[in-house]
């Protein structure tokens, strides 16, 4: 039995324990640290937006997806002269005979019944290619308009761009010229063989415009006919999705800004539904409407410009307006909100037209003419003709966009003398979009065009983007006599003496053909462009060599090369190559999952040029000669 002594110890101890542990109970309980919140604070993620833009769409949040895709394909070139290729790997002929038979070649439904397609594909006429093309940003595809019992199905097509094409290096293909790609599918990412394939984005075909230039990098006098490309070739199938990503997301300001996007840009015939469409609470997806199909960059820019809050359109004017005379630099920002304002910001911009900055007074001017002010053309015709380099191409760009004004085409046609050659073909293009009656245009077929103007500087104009066209400085250009011309292996020559007004012109249309032709054409350097490309038919029997838009085109410049055409020659670069190289070395990540690449299944992917590695080495095409 414990003493008294003890048992007063345990009962101590016992009251100690207790108060111990109600003590730590107690701390425990009150340091213990509320759950924390799953929810993503972005209060410091919001950028940093300039004063100039404070208001606006751009300041809330980002366009997202708004970039070129390049796709590629496989594609079959018909039409050859001997020039084409059967040695095709086996994959990719097994791939080839698939998209033929998928595409209804040598079916009765498609009326092709008597085409064999292996015997296609093995004939030295053909040519497997592969096609590929950037999808501009935001583009807009084909759309079918709702048709009635017994009508025909009614197309509106998608967006248009260039094409490239090359012969697959893995073949023996010689030359692309004078050939026509039959329509293929363009995909994003590398060119695949095999079922599991990346949905189709573009359709392409149409004439091949092979390079008639040396490729300028180089010391060889060879050109390089397994490249070409195809002008406006290319179709957009699906429409390119562009979205708006909220810096703060939320549905209350989700929705505004829905309501202030549709409000700008209402929905158009034809859309297939509003401009703004909410997804979530950080998320609006874009639909680029059809009025902007041929220039989404217009839309894209005007979107992020537009003031969300637009109760005082002139006050917001004034704002912007106070930020340019504080910094010029702010300029062409400037510029996009006035536009993004409309009308009612007239009264400010008027004030910068004849400001002593030239900065500021371009973008003055781009914008009320876009607004369609009509007191901005004479203070455009103005810079066209004083300003520096950089301004004076803008303004007469501008001056082609304006409506009717006779002062316009007057200001316009001096201009075509002036002493900048890139004035002179920036006034050119202007004139076209006007339609000026000074230009005399010549309808080759259906493969050219052929555009006269008067000019003291004799140039011809290659155009290798877009419409093909020869575009000719000076209605009296003329070949120079005498002349004698020998060219492509003595299959053209010409031959002329002095006072003559036409010139002899021998053709064989291939080196087999040993007799070839013997015909005259007119030495004015139109007619004769007219007689290299016309081909003779019983409706149009006039004589003509029937050569394509690349053959005529490096017929002439092999004569110009050889001093027998007094005149500057000019060719557009082709920029398609450059376009697709520079998005490549951009697109690091995938940018949406719908365009990752399927995995390949050819057992030799890893060969070079083999589906699933890089695409078969590209070749190179020459610029402009000069």
């Amino acid at each position: 039995m414990p003493t008294p002594t003890l048992s007063r110890r345990i009962r101590f101890c016992t009251l100690a324990l207790s108060f111990l542990a109600a003590v730590g109970i107690s701390s425990c309980t009150t340091e213990k640290a509320p759950p924390r919140s799953t929810r993503v604070d972005r209060s410091n993620l919001m950028p940093e937006v300039p004063g100039i833009l404070r208001g606006t769409i751009a300041s809330r949040a980002a366009v997202v997806g708004y970039q070129p895709i390049v796709v590629r394909g496989y594609g079959l070139v018909v039409g050859l002269n001997g020039t084409g290729s059967s040695d095709i790997p086996p994959s990719l002929r097994a791939h080839m005979l698939a998209e033929m038979g998928r595409h209804g070649i040598g079916s009765e439904r498609t009326g092709t019944a008597h085409i064999n397609p292996t015997a296609m594909l093995n004939s030295p006429d053909t040519a497997v290619v592969v096609v590929e093309a950037v999808i501009p940003p935001g583009a807009i595809g084909r759309r079918y308009l709702p048709r009635k019992w017994g009508e025909a199905k009614q197309v509106i097509p998608g967006t248009k761009f260039d094409v490239r094409v090359y012969a697959d290096p893995r073949t023996g293909t010689t030359s692309l010229e004078g050939g026509r790609l039959y329509t293929c599918e363009l995909r994003p990412g590398l060119p695949q063989t095999g079922s599991r394939q990346a949905s189709p984005l573009a359709e392409a075909g149409g004439p091949i415009f092979a390079n008639p230039f040396t490729d300028p990098g180089t010391d060889s006098t060879a050109v390089n006919r397994t490249v070409g490309r195809i002008l406006n070739g290319g179709e957009v199938l699906e429409d390119m999705p562009v979205k708006l990503r909220l810096f703060d997301p939320s549905h209350s300001g989700s929705s505004h800004l829905q309501n202030t996007i549709n409000a700008k840009f209402p929905e158009e015939p034809l859309q297939g539904g509003p401009t703004a469409h909410g997804e979530s609470d950080e998320s609006i997806e874009i639909t680029v409407p059809p009025s902007y199909r041929d220039n989404t960059e217009e839309f894209v820019q005007l979107l992020r410009h537009t003031t969300i809050r637009l109760s005082d359109p002139e006050g917001s004017a004034g704002l912007v307006r106070r930020s340019v005379l504080e910094n010029p630099a702010d300029a062409e920002t400037a510029s996009w909100r006035w536009r993004a304002l409309g009308p009612r910001a007239l009264p400010v911009i008027r004030d910068f037209y004849d400001h002593v900055e030239e900065l500021p007074r371009l973008a003055a001017l781009q914008a009320g003419a876009k607004l369609n002010d009509a007191l901005v053309v004479p203070h455009l015709i103005d810079m066209a003709r004083n300003a520096s380099a950089q301004s004076r191409i803008p303004a007469v760009n501008l001056l082609g966009e304006m409506r009717v004004d006779p002062r316009i085409g007057g200001a316009l046609r001096e201009l075509l003398d002036d002493e900048d050659v890139g004035v002179r073909l920036a006034v050119y293009e202007a004139l076209v979009k006007r339609g000026d009656p000074s230009i005399q245009r010549i309808a080759v077929g259906e493969k050219f065009i052929v555009d006269v103007l008067e000019s003291d500087h004799p140039m011809i104009y290659i155009a290798q983007l877009g419409q093909p066209r020869i575009v000719i400085f000076s209605r009296d250009l003329s070949l120079n006599l005498p002349i004698t011309v020998q060219i492509w292996s003595n299959r053209l020559m010409l031959k002329g003496d002095a006072g003559q007004e036409q010139v002899d012109v021998f053709y064989r249309q291939s080196p087999e053909d040993i007799r070839g032709v013997v015909l005259t054409a007119d030495r004015n350097l139109a007619e004769f462009v007219r007689f290299l490309g016309h081909r003779t038919t019983i409706e149009q029997p006039a004589p003509g060599l029937g050569l394509s838009y690349g053959q005529t085109v490096g017929a002439l410049y092999q004569i110009w090369s050889q001093n027998y055409i007094a005149a500057d020659f000019k060719a557009e670069q082709d920029r398609i190559l450059a376009a697709i190289v520079a998005q490549e070395a951009r697109a690091t990540v995938t940018e949406r999952p719908e365009f990752s690449e399927p995995e390949s299944e050819s057992p030799d992917s890893a060969r070079p040029g083999q589906p699933g590695s890089s695409p078969p080495s590209q070749p190179r095409d020459g610029y402009s000669p000069r």
